[in-house]
């Protein structure tokens, strides 16, 4: 297994050899101090506790591979960061985003020509034609050998780091917050050493949230159905509904509720049709994942259930990778406070 040492340690190496022929202690000492100080300048290396693994990056990765996991909120986090250029091969999209362009940003990043197995992701062997000095996943699954892909053991041996992205540890994000989404740009921000960008966009954001969620604190708090259009999860006919996670902090923050989070305690609640139907549901926000219509899924859902509010107000919108894990939170939490409050907006 290669070993990645930081520069000052190697160098310094070879300055105890280079001294031990010449005798001079005193050009030993001013050498070690210079070379300590230019390890400071690149600000390598860095560590990262992730998982219960440690992780020591020497310099910037160079060769990104990001795996799918049913998220974009790794290479959206990479974009947003200005580290598109490292990406060798990237499998996540959800076809539009509420930042312009971003969609567009994510199709045009190489594949690697990668043809997915039956997890749905990079294969092993793949992989470890990819090349990568890092791979990202959302969550461990990602890393599992059961499903074919390769082990984070097995991509250290190859001198590939690899990341699993915040409350993936455990594979259960139903403890999510929109914090865990900060979590992941200072994450990825640490590796690359680019601190200031990652602190300017959560700065950023955190202004903008703070900002709606004030304007809308004092109203009456909507109850809210937010589901993934089009995607079965489960046995029942409403599989794809957020009972807890990350969209139940947007929602608070946009003056709403979670109409379905007493349901369970997992992140979707897997519930029939009729346990649906005698849900109050004020609102309806629809998560499109690869799905090229899902306003027509809304319209659909609020015609199938006319007793509801929300039918009755036609009051729904549809949003993609900003109601997840990832950079553009704040989008979400003022376009559904928009949704649901919109004359204190």
């Amino acid at each position: 297994m290669p070993i990645n040492r930081p520069a000052a340690t190697a160098l310094a190496a070879a300055c105890c050899l280079f001294t031990a022929a010449c005798g001079s202690s005193s050009w030993d000492r001013s050498s070690a101090e210079s070379t300590q100080a230019a390890a400071s300048k690149t600000g390598y290396p860095v560590t990262l506790d992730n998982c219960g693994r440690k992780e020591t990056f020497t310099k910037p990765p160079s060769r990104v591979v990001v795996m799918n996991g049913a998220s974009v909120a790794e290479v959206s986090t990479l974009l947003a960061l200005g580290l598109g250029d490292r990406i060798v091969a990237n499998q996540q999209g959800y076809g539009m985003s509420e930042v312009p362009g971003r969609a567009t940003a994510i199709k045009k990043l190489p594949t690697g020509n990668v043809e997915p197995n039956d997890a749905y992701d990079i294969p092993r062997e793949a992989m470890f034609g990819l090349r990568p000095d890092l791979v990202l996943s959302v969550t461990t699954y990602g890393f599992d050998q059961k499903n074919g892909f390769a082990t984070r053991e097995q991509l250290e041996q190859v001198g590939a780091h690899s990341y699993v992205s915040p409350q993936g540890c455990d594979d259960d994000p139903s403890k999510m917050t929109i914090a865990d989404s900060y979590r992941l740009l200072r994450g990825m921000a640490k590796i690359f050493n680019v601190g200031d960008r990652a602190e300017k966009l959560i700065a950023a954001s955190e202004r903008h949230i703070a900002a709606v969620s004030n304007k809308v604190k004092a109203e009456k708090k909507p109850k809210v159905m937010v589901l993934f259009s089009n995607m079965s999860m489960g046995g029942n006919d409403f599989s794809s509904i957020f009972a807890n996670g990350i969209v139940n902090d947007i929602l608070a923050k946009s003056g709403g509720t979670n109409a379905f989070s007493n349901t369970t305690k997992a992140t979707f609640a897997d519930l029939s049709k009729e346990k649906v139907a005698a849900t109050d549901v004020d609102a309806v926000v629809v998560i499109s994942y690869n799905d090229p219509d899902p306003a027509a899924y809304a319209k659909k859902l609020l015609k199938e259930f006319p007793q509801w509010p929300a039918a009755k107000n036609n009051t729904s919108v549809t949003l993609s990778d900003s109601m997840y894990l990832g950079p553009s939170n704040d989008l979400a939490v003022e376009k559904v406070a928009r949704l649901l409050h919109p004359d204190a907006l």
